[in-house]
């Protein structure tokens, strides 16, 4: 007698499970208009971009930062805060708002190089625009023109590798990094908690459109910048201004301990500030 063996459901396991666990590791397009439906809000863009710098906000500092009332920011926070977007940290009585991960920078960074693809529009660059442009702070890395110019002065010097395909740090480049003091760790494969994040990661600048770098070495590289004071961070935005130090460690103080020359610089000049 032959006896029938118990029945297996597809979300026992086997190919049929296999297959739904795998279309779950994707988004789908409700997943992704829900996600562009909460950044296309323009007081929620508001407080993201608010955010984008790093730092951790109250709510009133971000309702005003979105042109809203406290209560209509309160609502926005709540539903970013529920989308994983943004996280709440508490000190005593107070309650700050920041981004949730990197990866949430990342996307607004992206997006903020994707906008220029629709209709040209003039729009005058005032003085705010060109402190951004020059160096800002993009969560916990830098961006702008300055940014972009060390990127391409270690690319020079085969320090670190930078495709569309990603980021790669050399072994010049790890040797140069830990002289510098920057405590990466454990090469490009890291380990622990931090190798879930990638060690050199390529950021396209939106106002450069060229690499930046990102991942933990941007991190490493901007609290280098402001323990040396290369840069320092403008009060109320995203802004860094750039020192003599900084102008003098982009023009080849920085490698003052390496023996191979400076390659000629093709990069925009920045204007220090003292």
């Amino acid at each position: 007698m032959l006896r029938r063996g118990p029945k297996r459901s597809c979300w026992a396991g086997g190919p049929a499970s296999c297959s739904l666990t795998a279309m779950k590791s994707f988004a789908s397009g409700l997943t992704l208009a829900t996600t562009a439906s909460l950044i296309g809000d323009v007081a929620r863009a508001n407080i993201l971009c608010a955010l984008s710098g790093g730092q951790a906000l109250t709510a009133g500092e971000l309702a005003e930062s979105a042109g809203v009332s406290a209560q209509t920011a309160s609502g926005h926070l709540s539903k970013l805060v529920d989308a994983g977007m943004i996280s709440v940290v508490k000190q005593g009585r107070h309650r700050y708002f920041r981004l949730a991960s990197p990866r949430v920078a990342e996307l607004l960074e992206t997006l903020m190089g994707a906008a220029d693809l629709g209709p040209a529009r003039h729009r005058p660059i005032g003085p705010k625009d060109e402190a951004l442009r020059q160096a800002r702070s993009c969560y916990d890395h830098m961006a702008g023109r300055f940014a972009v110019t060390l990127a391409n002065l270690f690319e020079a010097r085969g320090m670190v590798m930078l495709s569309d395909e990603g980021g790669y740090i050399t072994e010049a480049g790890s040797a140069f990094f830990e002289r510098l003091g920057l405590g990466l760790g454990n090469g490009n494969a890291g380990r622990g908690r931090e190798s879930r994040r990638p060690l050199c990661r390529c950021c396209l600048d939106w106002s450069e459109r060229r690499f930046h770098i990102g991942g933990r070495l941007g991190a490493a590289l901007l609290s280098h910048a402001e323990r040396e004071k290369w840069v320092v961070r403008v009060s109320g935005s995203r802004a860094l201004r750039v020192t003599r130090a900084g102008e003098a460690a982009i023009s080849g103080g920085l490698f003052r301990c390496e023996q191979v020359p400076l390659p000629a610089s093709t990069q925009k000049p920045i204007k220090a500030s003292a």
